[in-house]
């Protein structure tokens, strides 16, 4: 049986709701089975939205990582859009004055320091502030919903911000619904709150399985194999390392005119050769009039089912940082979310200190982060959350 996603099966109800006004958080990765924009099909079908929210990324999803987006008009629908990466993470009062449903539907990748996720938890803290009802179009996890494949750390508090803002694992293996019903119990937010179920699809289910085209979910996310990556490989925004962004090769390739391929290549070779392999590949950084070609490897994962994304990632950091005492830096990585950029890789991982931990020797630096990536407890405290088997 074909999956279905939460859109799929709203479309085929004729809930009492559709007539009332209807604020709707989502973009363009947001889509129908068949392809079509949720929103577009939503309208369409004649129900009563009356203005649109998007988050990071923007309404289309071509906004640069970590960029202000602008309120704006819809080209779509023509409905104006309110943006909530741009002077607000939440709607306020008069935002949702003339409102009775907010609705929410973005495609998620799976990963913690995801904005989509903690825009959700906004969406989800207005819906009881100013008693609204809220309807989620759930959709699968593309790195699929097995718990044994969750990895840490937990997130410390003190290193909240926009990309964790509660302690969940950075690889949690849920969706949005059922994140939301945690949040909304565990943090006591008591919103009225339905999510409405996608269908056919099953925990041990990744993208593959789906017999769906990508859509990509932001400029950098362009493929499943970016997405599967891209847990670890973010962690080198932190550094003065490229991830790739702005070429065909982001989140599966990084990059430095200093790296030592054939070092880092031997050194891999020798640790986690089962789990990943690199191939040198130098790219074409930078726009049409001002390019640089930049040395890198690409990274290609061999068993996407059971690649421990994080732990890779932080392996491969380090094996880079100690190969290049001399020319690895870490660096600050401003956001609108974070203007100064700094302690970037803190809030990536969600615990104190994290550069620090990087000058420890290679292994009681790995034994700290075995104990750090371990979350047994989650699948426990998640258990009653959980809307698919």
């Amino acid at each position: 049986m074909p999956i279905a996603f939460g859109i799929d099966i709203l479309l085929s109800l004729d809930p009492i709701w559709k007539n009332k006004n209807i604020a709707f958080l989502t973009n363009d990765a947001a889509t129908t089975s068949t392809g079509e924009k949720s929103r577009k099909a939503l309208v369409e079908n004649g129900f009563n939205i009356i203005k649109l929210f998007s988050p990071e990324h923007g309404i289309d999803t071509n906004g640069v990582d970590g960029a202000k987006i602008n309120n704006e008009i819809d080209a779509l629908t023509g409905l104006p859009v309110i943006s909530l990466y741009g002077e607000k993470f939440a709607p306020t009062a008069a935002d949702l004055m003339d409102i009775d449903i907010l609705l929410f539907d973005i495609p998620d990748v799976g990963v913690r320091f995801y904005t989509y996720l903690w825009s959700m938890t906004y969406w989800l803290d207005a819906a009881a502030a100013f008693n609204k009802q809220l309807i989620i179009l759930d959709r699968p996890n593309p790195l699929g919903g097995n718990l044994q494949m969750a990895e840490g750390p937990m997130l410390d508090m003190h290193n909240a911000s926009f990309i964790g803002r509660y302690s969940i694992p950075i690889k949690h293996q849920c969706t949005l619904g059922e994140l939301a019903g945690y949040f909304n119990e565990t943090e006591n937010i008591k919103a009225d709150l339905e999510i409405i179920k996608c269908k056919n699809w099953e925990r041990s289910k990744l993208f593959y399985d789906w017999n769906k085209s990508w859509v990509a979910t932001s400029p950098a996310i362009q493929n499943i194999e970016a997405c599967i990556l891209y847990p670890g490989l973010c962690l080198f925004e932190a550094t003065n390392v490229s991830v790739g962004r702005g070429s065909a090769y982001s989140f599966e390739w990084i990059g430095a005119n200093w790296l030592n391929i054939p070092a880092i290549t031997m050194v891999w070779q020798n640790v986690l050769s089962e789990d990943i392999k690199i191939e040198s590949l130098p790219i074409q950084m930078g726009n049409n009039e001002n390019q640089t070609l930049l040395k890198g490897i690409r990274i290609k994962v061999i068993d996407p089912y059971f690649f421990n994304a994080v732990l890779n990632g932080l392996l491969l950091l380090k094996i880079v940082k100690d190969i290049h005492p001399k020319n690895f830096k870490w660096q600050a990585y401003p956001t609108m979310a974070n203007p100064t950029g700094e302690n970037h890789l803190s809030l990536l991982l969600g615990i104190e200190d994290a550069e620090k931990l990087f000058d420890l020797p290679l292994k009681e630096w790995l034994s700290k982060m075995v104990q750090l990536l371990k979350v047994n407890h989650w699948s426990k405290d998640i258990a009653p959350f959980l809307l698919y088997d």
